[in-house]
């Protein structure tokens, strides 16, 4: 396997369990907002917002580096083929 092989297999890793994991958090979260906010409609919301939010910080310092951390699929293909994305120097060149 070639190095950019690699780089491009790693950064495609880092961007699926990013997205897998924060669409994690936020089911949890709105899961654990309203079982713990007893009926209170404004507090299930603030500890959705907090959980999914201090998740969401943890995952972009954890994969931001390696990805880019968009967490959305679209978003990074889309960029790489526009040439935008920390992803377009493991594409081929754009139109190929």
């Amino acid at each position: 396997m070639q190095p950019t092989d690699t780089t491009l297999a790693r950064k495609v890793v880092a961007e699926g369990l990013g997205t897998a994991l924060l669409l994690a958090a936020v089911v949890g979260s709105g899961i654990m907002g309203d079982r713990l906010s007893g009926g209170n409609v404004a507090i299930a919301l603030l500890a959705n917002a907090m959980a999914t939010g201090a998740v969401l910080a943890a995952l972009i310092l954890a994969l931001g580096g390696i990805s880019g951390a968009h967490f959305n699929p679209l978003v990074t293909v889309a960029g790489a083929c526009r040439g935008l994305d920390s992803f377009a120097s493991s594409f081929p060149p754009q139109g190929l």
